[in-house]
């Protein structure tokens, strides 16, 4: 089926089956939010007017030429402007929407240099009229309130496919970080062994620091792990650290930048002195909560800590449709990052449905990554921590889906033209409560099934409403196609048949498309599971080192602080990786010389480790320095 179709008859059918409702309405175990009427129409609220891009299929042609080496147009990155002026909207469209933006009594805030999106202020009131709809006050079940409005949107008809999407009046918060905890840290930490804390050419443990000739236990581990285990500290000795590199980092939280800094020294890791940059878009992210302020001090630590001489500049905003759309389009729009990383994201279906199963708004999030691949900007994504299940909705480690979801994949991993992280569980011995202690001897595609069949085995307890479906996000996009870069590898999946989305409260009994042939995420993956997981500083969680944290959230930054290290020993930005990874493995295969290590053991509850590309760990693990070798021989 031709893409644009499935597309509009995927949304067409979820509007049909879904109605209005928005997509935090479906979080599993939710009950309705209670309608408290219209909001007051002389509340003032920002609007971000989404413009739609010229020439999308030759700036995705001029992508790929970007990362080609041979091709002419190889590492030419265009500037904003340059981007602005060959895809970005027309000084008469700007002006038509400028008009359309007077005419309706709001006030233009700003244009982005990108020329992708206005910025405006007005009225509820004004909105309301513009876009012949009325938005109202909700509260939640926790208590909270927000406003969303009770309708569709109506798009002036005059400025079809110039004004693609209005996105800022509804501020319902639904976007949730990838970060999990262990099950039991304290039991696990106590039967932990030297089987997983390093490489196999790595001295035994140590106390642990950031020294990379030093380890940690399972659970303790820190960035010198991580360099240990995935080669990276060839690169360190030939004098790449990140120097003339600047990471970025897309969150929904603000945080305490002396928490970064604090962990830095408690692992003993030098790095530069006032390195990191704090934008607030749209007001900023809130400073609270675990979901919060840790997820972004845990991406600022391992990022930065990767590459410590590189500077890190930390765009944060509310978690809201508008706010999750503008900072990306804030970070890209400025290009002043060389590489980009978010850790938040939900499951696509739900991604679909945020304005009301208009699919616009994931288009609009696809024109800026578009931007940012142009620009030579990689970006990172997680692919979740829900298995293959990506709409059970954890907390604890404890499942609230009322019946068995389907397959889905994690958004924005799922855009093509985003380089999504999966999680593995390296080597280690753990033991739980009164049982023996046990070994995963090979590092595999991380699924909590293990700890089930555990306790299966050895207490007699069928512990899979406390563990599933825990594990590395991957999956098959219902709504992107198969990419380029992933046609010609094997193990790629086409989407499952009798999958169905099945929510009682709201009479939902929704059977996704079988057989389509989506995009496949994740790309590449390292250690994530919180058993074999990290330490981190998070003062608004808790003082000191905190640890048995884990997640795809800590892989993306990961993966980010890497890029930062290849920007440095390539000269230059690298750009859009998955079209320069996948052919690697393709070609190249795995081996001693090659830049990844197949994962051929685990699970994430549905796809199973195997050789090759598999959506569990995707194409593997990194191995930085023989990626980096290949990056600049090639």
């Amino acid at each position: 089926m031709h893409s644009n179709l499935h597309r509009k008859l995927l949304a067409a059918s979820l509007a049909v089956v879904l109605g209005g409702l928005s997509s935090a309405s479906f979080a599993a175990g939710a009950s309705s939010p209670a309608d408290l009427g219209a909001s007051n129409p002389a509340q003032t609220v920002n609007v971000t007017l989404v413009l739609g891009l010229h020439n999308q299929d030759s700036l995705e042609k001029y992508i790929y030429s970007t990362v080609t080496q041979g091709n002419p147009n190889y590492h030419r990155f265009l500037t904003t402007d340059q981007f602005a002026d060959r895809y970005g909207a027309t000084a008469d469209e700007i002006a038509r929407v400028q008009v359309f933006i007077k005419q309706q009594g709001m006030t233009q805030v700003q244009l982005l240099p990108n020329h992708l999106a206005i910025q405006v202020s007005g009225t509820i009131g004004q909105f309301n009229k513009a876009f012949q709809t009325t938005v109202h006050d909700y509260r939640a079940s926790d208590g909270s309130t927000f406003h969303r409005p009770n309708s569709a949107l109506s798009l002036p008809a005059g400025l079809s496919g110039t004004l693609v999407l209005a996105s800022g009046l509804n501020s319902e918060a639904h976007f949730r970080s990838h970060r999990v905890s262990a099950l039991e840290p304290q039991q696990a930490a106590s039967h932990a062994n030297a089987l997983a804390r390093s490489a196999s050419a790595a001295p035994a443990a140590t106390p642990c620091t950031g020294n990379p000739t030093a380890t940690c236990t399972p659970g303790e581990f820190t960035v010198g792990d991580v360099a240990n285990r995935y080669n990276v500290n060839p690169l360190y000795k030939a004098g790449i650290n990140g120097k003339g590199s600047t990471i970025g980092i897309a969150t929904l939280a603000d945080f305490v930048i002396a928490d970064a800094y604090t962990y830095w020294s408690d692992i003993g890791l030098p790095v530069k002195a006032n390195r990191i940059t704090k934008v607030a878009v749209d007001g900023g992210g809130p400073l609270s909560g675990p979901d919060g302020s840790g997820e972004t001090s845990l991406d600022v630590e391992q990022s930065g800590g990767l590459a410590p001489q590189a500077d890190i500049i930390v765009y944060h905003a509310p978690n809201t449709d508008a706010g999750f759309f503008d900072v990306f389009n804030q970070a890209v729009s400025d290009n002043k990052v060389d590489s980009l990383s978010v850790s938040w994201g939900e499951p696509e279906i739900f991604f679909i449905l945020q304005l009301d199963a208009n699919v616009a708004y994931m288009q609009a999030l696809h024109q800026v990554f578009l931007e940012a691949a142009v620009q030579g900007i990689s970006m990172f994504a997680t692919s979740g921590d829900s298995g293959a299940f990506d709409t059970v909705r954890s907390f604890g480690g404890l499942p609230t889906d009322p019946v068995p979801p389907p397959l889905t994949a994690d958004s924005p991993g799922a855009d093509p033209f985003m380089t999504t992280a999966g999680g593995t569980t390296v080597p280690f011995s753990f033991a739980f409560r009164t049982g023996p202690t046990v070994s995963i001897t090979k590092e595999s595609v991380w699924g909590w099934d293990y700890i089930n069949n555990y306790f299966k085995t050895y207490l007699g307890i069928d512990f899979t409403s406390r563990v599933f479906s825990v594990g590395s996000g991957g999956g098959v996009s219902v709504f992107w196609p198969t990419p380029l870069y992933q046609r010609f590898t094997s193990g790629i999946r086409k989407t499952e048949k009798n999958q169905t989305w099945l929510f009682p409260p709201f009479g939902i009994n929704y059977t996704l498309p079988a057989n389509f042939r989506g995009r496949n995420e994740p790309d590449i993956s390292l250690n994530a599971d919180p058993e074999t997981g990290y330490s981190f500083v998070s003062s608004l969680d808790g003082p000191g080192l905190l640890t048995f944290e884990g997640g795809t959230s800590f892989v993306a930054p990961q993966l980010n602080g890497i890029a930062a290290l290849l920007r440095q020993s390539t000269h230059g930005r690298t750009g859009f990786w998955n079209p320069q990874i996948y052919p690697l493995q393709n070609v190249f295969g795995y081996g001693p010389f090659s830049a990844f290590n197949d994962i051929k053991a685990g699970d994430n509850w549905f796809y199973q480790g195997v050789g090759g590309y598999e959506p569990g760990a995707g194409i593997g693990t990194l191995n930085a320095t023989n990626l980096a070798l290949f990056l600049s021989v090639f």
